[in-house]
Parts: C-alpha cells; sequence; structure tokens
C-alpha cells in the first residue's frame, strides 16, 4: 500500500486527534463520579453538571452544536472535520418486490434497499454470499436480477424460515447453517463470491474481512456494527497503520461509537431511563456498603425488576451481589439522587460524544487499510442517513484482476486460512 493513501493520511490524522485528547473521551461518567478531565476543564464540567435531563437528551445526537465552554467548540469543529464523509452513490434498482418485506422490520427494509443500492462494482456479481444472513432478507434483494445465492446463518429456525421465504419468493438459495467463526467457515467462501454483511457484529465481520481475502474474493462489502462484541479484552489492530498506533483500546472503549441512539422509542426509553438512575441511586448505596469508592458492575435485569419499589430493587440487587442488606435509608431521596446523577451523565457523556464518529471511523479505515495491503481498491462512504441507523458506514473493495494475494499479516505473525481463529 502506498504511503500517499488518502486512505492512509485519514487514518493517521484521526489516531493523531484520538491519542492527543484520549484523557477526555476514555473515562466513563456513568462508572466514575468524578473524571480526571474536570480538574484541568472545571468550568466546562460546571457547565455540563448543571444541565437537565431533557437538556442532554436534545443534545445527544449533535454534541457539536452544544455552545459549550472551551475546550469544546474547538473539538467539535476538529471532530466534524475529521468525520466528514460523502454519501455513496446510489444506483437504480429495479422496482421492489413488496412480498420480500414480509417479516421484515420497516426500519430494517428500509436499510436492506439502501445498502443494496450502493453496492456500485466494476464487474457484476455472479454469487452474493449473505454473511450472517438470518433469514437471507438482505440477499434475496440482491440476487432479484438472477445471480447466484448462498446465506450463511447460525440459527437452524432461521436457515429453515430463509429457505421456506425463498422458495416461496421463487428464488434459488443455498440456505446453509454454519458457525462462520468456526474453522470450517473458510470452506464457505469462494473467490467468484461476493460476500455481503448488513452490521455483522464485531468479530463477525473481521472474521469475514480475513477469510475473504484469504480466499481470494474479488468484491465485498460490509457495514460493520457493534465493534465491542469481541472475544478479545483489548482491540487487536488490522492493518500495519494502526499496529503502528499508540492507542490500546479496551472493550469498553470499543462500545463509545454504538452509543449513539436514534431508533428507540418512547416507551423504550422512559425504560431505559428508569434503569440507568436506578442503576446509578444504587451505585451511591453500594459504595456506602462495601466502604469502597469506585463501581461496581451489575448484571442486565428483566424488566420486571423495574416494576418493583425502589426500595425492594436495591434490597434485591444488593442480595443479588452479596452486599450487606441496606438499614434504613431514605429511599425516595436515594432516587432522587439516581435521577441528579443520570441527569450529570448524560450531560458529561455529550464531550464524549465528538468522538463518538472519530472513533467509529478510525475502526472502519483500519479495516479499509488492511483491505488496501492486500491489493484491493476501497470505497467508504455513507448508504443512508444516520436518522435510518447510526451504523450508516459502508465499505466496498473491489480487487483488480491483475491483483496479487499478498500474505497478511497480524502484528509480528504470518497465518494461514482459520489460523487465528483455532
Amino acid at each position: 500500500m502506498p504511503t500517499s493513501s488518502p486512505l492512509c493520511a485519514r487514518f493517521h490524522a484521526l489516531d493523531a486527534f484520538l491519542t492527543r485528547h484520549q484523557a477526555l473521551w476514555r473515562p466513563r461518567p456513568f462508572t466514575e463520579h468524578f473524571l480526571p478531565w474536570e480538574s484541568t476543564h472545571p468550568e466546562l464540567a460546571a457547565w455540563l453538571r448543571g444541565r437537565s435531563l431533557a437538556d442532554a437528551e436534545t443534545a445527544h445526537n449533535q454534541p457539536a452544536r452544544l455552545p459549550a465552554p472551551a475546550p469544546f467548540p474547538e473539538l467539535a469543529a476538529t471532530a466534524s472535520r475529521l468525520s466528514r464523509i460523502e454519501e455513496l452513490p446510489a444506483s437504480e434498482t429495479p422496482r421492489a418486490d413488496s412480498r420480500q418485506s414480509t417479516d421484515v422490520p420497516g426500519r430494517k427494509w428500509l436499510q436492506i434497499q439502501a445498502f443494496a443500492a450502493r453496492l456500485q462494482f466494476r464487474e457484476k456479481p455472479r454469487h452474493w454470499l449473505d454473511w450472517c444472513a438470518g433469514k437471507g432478507h438482505l440477499g434475496r434483494q440482491l440476487a432479484r436480477e438472477g445471480a447466484a445465492l448462498t446465506c450463511l446463518e447460525w440459527d437452524p429456525a432461521l436457515v429453515e424460515d430463509g429457505a421456506r421465504l425463498s422458495a416461496r419468493l421463487g428464488i434459488t438459495a443455498l440456505h446453509q447453517c454454519q458457525d462462520v467463526l468456526a474453522a470450517d467457515a473458510a470452506q464457505s467462501l469462494r473467490a467468484d463470491h461476493t460476500p455481503v454483511a448488513l452490521h455483522a457484529c464485531g468479530d463477525l465481520h473481521v472474521r469475514l474481512l480475513q477469510l475473504a481475502i484469504d480466499g481470494q474474493c474479488r468484491q465485498l462489502a460490509v457495514a460493520p456494527c457493534c465493534y465491542n462484541r469481541t472475544r478479545l479484552d483489548y482491540y487487536q489492530p488490522l492493518s500495519r497503520a494502526a499496529q503502528t498506533s499508540s492507542l490500546r483500546l479496551s472493550r469498553d472503549d470499543l462500545g463509545l461509537p454504538l452509543s449513539e441512539t436514534v431508533t428507540a422509542g418512547a416507551r423504550e426509553k422512559r425504560n431505559r431511563d428508569q434503569s440507568m438512575a436506578w442503576r446509578l441511586g444504587f451505585d451511591i448505596l453500594q459504595r456506602e456498603l462495601r466502604q469502597r469508592d469506585d463501581y461496581l458492575p451489575t448484571p442486565s435485569l428483566p424488566s420486571a425488576w423495574l416494576k418493583k419499589s425502589y426500595e425492594h430493587y436495591c434490597r434485591d440487587l444488593a442480595g443479588l451481589k452479596q452486599l450487606p442488606p441496606p438499614g434504613s435509608q431514605d429511599w425516595q431521596e436515594l432516587e432522587r439522587k439516581g435521577w441528579q446523577r443520570l441527569a450529570e451523565v448524560r450531560n458529561l457523556e455529550l464531550l464524549r460524544g465528538l468522538f463518538r464518529r472519530p472513533l467509529e471511523l478510525w475502526l472502519l479505515l483500519d479495516r479499509a487499510l488492511l483491505l488496501e495491503e492486500q491489493g484491493y481498491h476501497v470505497r467508504l462512504g455513507s448508504f443512508c442517513p444516520s436518522e435510518l441507523t447510526p451504523r450508516n458506514l459502508l465499505l466496498l473493495a473491489e480487487r483488480p484482476a491483475t491483483a496479487e494475494k499478498q500474505p497478511q499479516v497480524t502484528g509480528n505473525k504470518r497465518f494461514t486460512r482459520g489460523e487465528q481463529w483455532l
């Protein structure tokens, strides 16, 4: 890969920005009562802490527009500039068969249509491979013009439902039950396949990139999601450029791009807020019970827990975590403090929000640069508005006919097909 690659230059600019300001975006307000950066930026901290929960909700999806004290405006301007990305051109697609949207939530169907419209390659794909296909809705949308279709999915029930839908719609497709992280998944990719993955999480889409390179697939299209869904405690860079970075990203760090929400309904938001406020109130209590001023992780709880009184919620959670039984408490006041903490947390998180998109682009460029290193021509852009899905970035890669396969390198170790997953 040439050192003058525009993707490489952009990666290094993002890397410098994230590295320089990591003391601002790494600390998590939800788990830390006082953030280290508050000492160096007290005016900004006080301004954010003084805002309401409704104020935070209004600014959540557009933190860069917030008229906050320094250094917020400068950081917002730089983050916006580095995160600017063009929309990929859309092709004219045949009128959709309304039957294909059966069993697909409306928002997901719009994402599928937008994704499919951006898959423009030099050579027309002959065989689509729908990776982590579910029921194969994306694959069927792509195979309408006669190309072959293989759908890989690990859930047998979804495989069966997908095969039934394809047969009903008259689309010839192989629906195959396959754990894509298993060593034998490499056998499912051939050079004439065009793999596609719409919102394959973490290790799942990384596995696709590695096997597509190893299998010399000529084309692929990936819209990643959930970078923190990984078996590793710390991120393993894929490209040579990322391997030279000083950033060492934890699984918690990888969750930052996923902290933006645009699709939740009003009821879901109310339940989410109540759950977080109650946990934050319990966090105050557990520090007192343990006589330790640090965060105690708690498990995900069934929604039925939110129907308890707050006293029973806290007592039951204390029992679940094997803490000393809470004595007499002003439960109403403790709950109020939890809601107050939630307002503070949400507003303090607006500073972290400035780094959501830069970190996501850093991660996506790491994937793009890996493909460039292996001889692919790579395009990167958005495939739909962020209001439809915040995970709207699409990576298109195509290997020229004359490109030769390069040995893939992770760190200092060369590996062969499937070896890194054994």
